[in-house]
């Protein structure tokens, strides 16, 4: 008899785990509009959430240590006109979120360290440039403050969003709706899904299509697809019977998947989060109450399952911490925001160990929140990998940063003279001074308001004395 031998990989055994009930986040109204977007964006700071809203589009920004109930007078980010569609934290600064709205707008948001009086109702910058609703946003992974926005109006902007200006729009490119953009590690190609069935490789600064794939997967509902750290693209779809179904496929052949497998019955889109360090990819479907967990690797079948986490309540949304803000004591790979009706609540992902030194076979260096690169430099035609940093001590996120727009005079497009100096948002004069600024003028009114609440209080003693005098 030949024994069946089990594929060896350290991640066989991951478990998923629901945070406990302390560590939820209670009593938060999630959007209801009926786009298949994560509805959720996280990083090792904040918490962000689309949020319904009367009258307009909004989402709540929680730093991630405030768990429990949320007070229903939490100040919210408010400015678009229509529902919030989609949100994204910015990779190279964690107090900068973008939001794309049903208003046909992208704005950009300054999140301070500190939990705000009143709504933010001021982005940094608002970019305008679609003629419809804005429902997808990717920031580029290894260039400073570029960012991808992509519309119903069937075209890709990428803007500068130190300057406020488009840097590339590629409009002759998608006859239909555009269902998912995804960069690749570093940055110089992008893979779409649109609704014509055809999945496309393109370069944005050469415009054009480099490879395509018509019919990756049958059916008629949306595609979503991802890079993988090899290169190979990782697609989720339909059948033509409306069967989830995965694929692999290599961008140099088109022809024939790596790996095609069908999944099961469901009319839920599944969303495609990919660790690139671990090469696991986790699938969670709107709708689902369970995360599909799969490993990448360069042996047959190609696509590894390895788990499923299930729980009772279907999910809203789902955001994903990136590496950087996970707890390497506890061996955890992978974390999970999962948005219900009213709540959002953590799912840990560990890999069992029984040593608490720092595993580094599950912790390679992973990107880190420098750039690598500048706006111009990568449009000039320039690539870099991602700026790694190592987990062994873990990842302490560097205090507020200001991003400060210059926009161009469009008149005068005469080049800057002299060297060229990288436009840091960290090394601005102006933000630490306008910080600290602010602080002390915080404490300076609540020490005045505190004097007068003494005042009051030794008044009214005042009065109770003469009215029991008069007694």
């Amino acid at each position: 008899m030949s024994r069946r031998v089990v594929r060896q990989s350290k991640f066989r055994h991951v478990f998923g785990q629901v945070a406990k009930a302390d560590q939820a986040y209670e009593d938060i109204r999630v959007s209801k509009v009926t786009w298949d977007s994560s509805f959720c964006a996280v990083n090792p700071k904040f918490l962000a959430i689309i949020v319904e809203a009367g009258g307009g589009g909004a989402f709540i920004v929680l730093p991630l240590a405030k768990t429990g109930r949320v007070d229903k007078n939490y100040p919210l980010v408010t400015g678009h006109t229509a529902p919030v569609l989609d949100i994204d934290w910015c990779p190279h600064n964690d107090n900068v979120i973008a939001s794309a709205s049903d208003d046909t707008t992208v704005m950009v948001w300054q999140i301070p360290d500190y939990t705000p009086m009143r709504n933010i109702t001021e982005p940094i910058i608002t970019l305008e440039g679609h003629s419809k609703r804005v429902g997808i946003l990717s920031w580029h992974p290894t260039a400073r403050n570029v960012l991808l926005s992509a519309g119903g109006d069937n075209v890709i902007i990428i803007w500068n969003v130190g300057t406020g200006e488009v840097l590339l729009s590629l409009e002759d490119m998608h006859p239909d709706i555009i269902h998912s953009v995804c960069w690749n590690s570093n940055g110089s190609l992008l893979v779409t899904t649109c609704k014509d069935k055809t999945l496309r490789i393109i370069d944005p600064r050469k415009g054009q299509v480099v490879a395509e794939r018509f019919a990756a997967h049958e059916g008629m509902r949306p595609m979503r697809a991802v890079f993988t750290r090899q290169g190979h693209i990782f697609t989720t779809g339909f059948t033509r019977m409306s069967q989830r179904e995965l694929g692999l496929w290599d961008p140099n052949n088109f022809e024939e998947p790596v790996a095609l497998q069908e999944m099961d019955t469901s009319n839920g889109v599944l969303l495609p989060f990919y660790d690139p360090d671990s090469s696991i990819i986790y699938l969670c479907g709107k709708g689902d109450s369970s995360i599909r967990y799969f490993e990448i690797t360069d042996e047959p079948p190609f696509v590894h399952y390895l788990n499923t986490f299930s729980s009772k309540e279907p999910q809203r949304g789902m955001g994903f911490m990136p590496k950087r803000g996970l707890d390497v004591s506890k061996c955890e790979i992978a974390r999970f925001y999962k948005l219900h009706e009213r709540k959002c609540e953590p799912i840990i992902m560990t890999v069992p160990r029984k040593s608490d030194l720092f595993q580094d076979d599950l912790y390679p260096d992973t990107p880190g929140p420098e750039p690598a690169l500048e706006a111009d430099e990568w449009l000039s035609g320039q690539d870099a990998e991602p700026v790694l940093i190592s987990l062994r001590d873990g990842y302490v996120p560097p205090k507020h940063r200001e991003l400060r727009v210059t926009k161009r005079n469009i008149l005068d497009a005469r080049p800057p003279t002299g060297p060229r100096r990288s436009q840091s948002a960290s090394d601005s004069p102006l933000s630490q001074h306008t910080l600290e600024t602010l602080l002390e003028e915080i404490k300076a009114l609540r020490e005045q308001v505190q004097a007068q609440e003494q005042r009051i209080t030794a008044l009214e003693n005042m009065l109770c004395e003469l009215v029991d005098g008069t007694d």
